[in-house]
């Protein structure tokens, strides 16, 4: 039985945690509730400076103008789109690291993986907008086929943000799969299920949670970005580059829309909270 804690290592433990959780509540926090306030205030029509008053017209015209409506429907589902895409791709991949792939395989292609992290993010969205160009190396692949590529729009954006965010989902299921017992699937074999039934009723339980932990980073981060749409989105207008558009127009209608965001990370992270997916992380 482990020994109960001193008063003394309360107190260091109280120490090691305050700047952090302080810095947590203030920076963070705080910000949240300053911008939440500054979404009930207005914009003088002809200064344009900020004008502290209560109403809730700014969350009003969100609510009732068909615009920001699309808008924020088209950024939900591109957010989806992305983390469905990079579940796909994760599975596999992480699977072939962390099973198929020898010991001293693992190491070089979780590095492999990692690589892009290092790179800037606008080298990355920029090199990407090379490749989907008219005379980009993507449109180059297709053109034997009779095909042509995305150019720039929806799809465009949905491709730079799942490759992007695809380490943030590989990781944490190639984590669980390290973790998963070989006398699991042995045991699976040994009661005859197939390869399908192994993965469909012993693996993809056992990183289901996983799964779910790096959707919260690509759902989270395709819902906020807000540069790919402007490298690579053409016309296409997200949440995100609309509140950049909106700060130094009309600052108070900014962050009534910054809230849409955070209000659908904040009810996703409860979905997935209250289904129980991440109890054995």
């Amino acid at each position: 039985m482990p020994a109960a804690p001193t008063p003394g290592s309360r107190l260091r433990l109280t120490a090691l945690l305050a700047p952090p959780l302080l810095w947590l509540t203030l920076a963070y926090l705080g910000s949240l509730a300053i911008l939440l306030l500054s979404a009930f205030w207005a914009t003088d029509s002809f200064t344009s400076d900020v004008v502290h008053t209560w109403n809730t017209d700014n969350f009003h015209e969100l609510l009732t103008t068909p615009v920001y409506r699309t808008i924020a429907l088209r950024t939900l589902s591109i957010a989806v789109a992305v983390t469905v895409i990079d579940a796909l791709l994760a599975l596999p991949m992480a699977f072939c690291m962390a099973r198929v792939a020898g010991r001293r395989w693992r190491r070089p292609l979780l590095v492999a993986v990692l690589t892009p992290l290092w790179a800037g993010y606008l080298v990355k969205a920029y090199a990407w907008r090379v490749m989907l160009g008219e005379d980009g190396v993507v449109g180059a692949a297709l053109a034997p086929f009779g095909l042509h590529g995305p150019g720039y729009g929806t799809a465009a954006v949905i491709i730079v943000l799942a490759y992007l965010w695809l380490p943030y989902m590989i990781l944490p299921v190639y984590a669980a799969l390290e973790r998963l017992p070989e006398r699991m699937l042995e045991a699976s074999a040994d009661l005859g299920a197939g390869a399908w039934r192994t993965l469909r009723s012993v693996v993809l339980p056992a990183v289901r949670p996983a799964v779910f932990a790096g959707s919260v980073f690509t759902f989270s981060l395709s819902l906020g970005d807000y540069l790919t749409v402007q490298i690579v989105g053409g016309k296409t207008q997200l949440l995100g580059n609309v509140i950049a558009s909106q700060v130094t127009l009309d600052l108070p209608m900014a962050a009534a829309l910054s809230a849409v965001p955070v209000v659908l990370i904040v009810c996703y992270l409860a979905a997935v909270r209250r289904a129980g997916a991440l109890d054995s992380l």
